[in-house]
């Protein structure tokens, strides 16, 4: 599939295929969440890869994406696709066991109105599950704009310029800071009941050179389990929908 480095830059590129990466942050999710026979949505499912994967353990599966190509792709993956906003989710309230959302907030026109859908269409007990990027990541993997024109790619220590100068190199995407993604739920009925941060799972690395990747996945996967972690590439934050 051809990639348009403007879309790209704009809404993201979507998982295309399924590999180790995706299948550890599968496991972080069913670990939190139980899916067995749940009802859940992917808010911005892109072409469906996380849609399927949940359909293993139930068919209640539903997902909105902006772009309507996606949309159409992903539909064959699961019960229910719509092309929506994640500003203005087209379900009733309380519609949902899970709602996942997978690298989508950084894109979306207004984060915390997002957010709030998200809480307004999970039930009370209900798990509401993110994957962001994080700002002290060194390096900035939505590519950047230099004089007007967009350079794609993962571009070191941009994420760690003061605000403004950032914002002026990636205006189309946001990072986001521990306290900076909690603050979109701040007055919002949940509670925090997890949040880490993980490094990459360096697929394109391990199908290049097996034994580097491996050895990335080792130090790393290590250090998540320290305060290095704040360095790792995205959040993972676990919410649980109050009564």
């Amino acid at each position: 599939m051809a990639v348009d480095l403007e879309k790209a830059a704009e809404r993201g590129n979507p998982s295309l295929v399924w590999r180790a990466g995706q299948d550890r942050r599968l496991a972080m999710v069913e670990r939190v969440a139980p899916l067995q026979s749940r009802r859940v949505l992917d808010v911005g499912c892109g072409v469906g890869m996380y849609t399927s994967a949940f359909r293993r353990s139930t068919p209640a599966v539903f997902g909105i994406e902006v772009e309507f190509a996606r949309a159409v792709e992903a539909r064959p993956r699961a019960q229910g696709i719509v092309q929506a906003v994640g500003e203005m989710l087209p379900f009733a309230d309380a519609s949902f066991d899970v709602v996942f959302s997978h690298e989508v907030l950084e894109h979306v026109r207004d984060d915390r109105l997002c957010a709030r859908e998200m809480v307004r269409v999970v039930r009370p007990g209900g798990r509401i599950i993110i994957f962001v990027p994080n700002r002290l990541y060194p390096f900035e993997t939505h590519g950047i704009y230099v004089r007007g024109h967009y350079r794609f790619g993962n571009i070191p220590l941009v994420n760690w310029l003061p605000t403004p100068w950032r914002n002026r190199l990636a205006p189309h995407v946001r990072a986001y800071t521990a306290r900076g993604l909690r603050r979109l739920f701040a007055g919002l009925p949940v509670k925090v009941t997890s949040h880490t941060v993980i490094f990459p799972g360096y697929d394109n690395i391990v199908a290049r050179w097996p034994a580097l990747g491996r050895l990335l996945q080792r130090v790393t996967y290590t250090l998540e389990r320290t305060p290095l972690r704040a360095l790792g590439l995205s959040h993972f934050l676990v919410l649980e929908r109050l009564p």
